[in-house]
């Protein structure tokens, strides 16, 4: 199948959105599918006010058309809800053509936290997104519940994975040339350094050994600033990454506006237990596995999870594969009828279609 993607979150920005999207692409070629990408590297863009690292197309309709015609899928995806997101949903209504959406990110609440925007103004914008929709993605059923609270239709339960093969199992840490020397225990953070992610409640944990974080965000330079003694790497590349959290003792994760949390079943991976709070996300990627500890108080959860075996996180992020989350993915898929497929010899290459 011809598999058309058009995202706001693609390389080089690092974020979970992007890990999870490229990660849907490896393995849907995996699978035999021909995939093709649209994304913001194939526009004139401008950086996302306040959020540096993230690159948005400026008024790519046009050109987004002519890229979506000569892609001749037989499916369309809208991944994210931004410029492009806007402009390909307005393209397919136009010509009439049956798309999927997901919601990956709790924007609304990023609005809210960043801008002050009401939640209820946010979801109302994302529920005029999504209502087109053959179906909406999205990661859990915890999220899944929320949305069809607010009044979104078409709700598609769909999971994430992880790679098992480059988050392997440190059991017990394996000492780390990023990081050099630390006093153990190790807690270690990574994810954007930005509101949403309630980073302080970590900065703040009242505990021994040594605290490290991993992103970068419109938030970091103000704490660099407050906590001098938290380690801060800024973004690794994935081999290295994958090394920081084999040298880890506890993953914390503080976030509690999650829709799933793909750094933790990476942690995990690698045989990282989680702290985390019992809300979406956590609760669903760790569920009672005993892979983490939650608690309403994150030193308790951080006490518990220090204790948690570390073959016991691993064994339950094996249960997280892409090959079925691809599969999954494409069973959600609307496919196009051929009658209504634009006709093009002109190829992806041309055109500048990731494939």
């Amino acid at each position: 199948m011809k598999i058309l993607i058009v995202t706001d979150a693609w390389q080089p920005q690092v974020n979970g959105v992007v890990t999870t999207l490229v990660e849907l692409v490896r393995q849907l070629q995996v699978l035999g599918h021909d995939v093709a990408v649209i994304h913001p590297g194939q526009f004139r863009t401008r950086a996302c006010p306040g959020y540096a690292g993230i690159d948005l197309a400026l008024f790519p309709g046009r050109r987004l058309g002519a890229l979506m015609d000569a892609a001749g899928a037989d499916a369309i995806h809208i991944a994210t809800e931004g410029p492009l997101g806007w402009a390909a949903r307005r393209h397919c209504l136009r010509r009439k053509l049956a798309f999927t959406t997901a919601f990956h990110t709790k924007f609304p609440e990023i609005l809210h936290a960043a801008l002050g925007v009401p939640l209820s103004w946010g979801y109302a914008l994302f529920r005029r997104f999504h209502r087109p929709s053959a179906g909406v993605m999205v990661p859990t059923q915890g999220v899944l519940e929320m949305l069809h609270s607010r009044g979104f239709q078409r709700l598609r339960a769909w999971t994430h994975g992880v790679d098992t093969r480059l988050f392997a199992l440190a059991d017990p840490p394996v000492s780390c040339a990023v990081l050099g020397p630390l006093a153990h225990p190790v807690s270690l953070f990574v994810g954007r350094i930005s509101y949403e992610k309630n980073i302080e409640a970590f900065l703040r944990l009242d505990v021994p050994g040594s605290k490290v974080v991993c992103g970068v965000g419109p938030l970091e330079a103000g704490l660099r600033q407050r906590y001098p003694n938290v380690h801060w790497l800024g973004v690794l590349p994935r081999h290295e990454l994958a090394q920081v959290y084999a040298a880890a003792d506890v993953f914390v994760f503080p976030s509690r506006n999650e829709t799933f949390g793909l750094v933790m079943l990476e942690a995990m991976a690698c045989g990282v237990p989680v702290a985390a709070y019992p809300v979406d996300g956590p609760l669903q990627v760790l569920a009672d596995s005993g892979a983490g500890a939650m608690n309403e108080d994150l030193r308790e959860a951080w006490c518990a999870a220090l204790k948690v075996k570390r073959f016991e996180a691993r064994d339950r992020a094996l249960q997280f594969g892409w090959g079925r989350a691809a599969e999954l993915f494409v069973s959600y898929l609307s496919v196009l009828p051929k009658t209504s497929r634009p006709v093009t010899n002109l190829s992806h290459k041309r055109h500048g279609l990731v494939q």
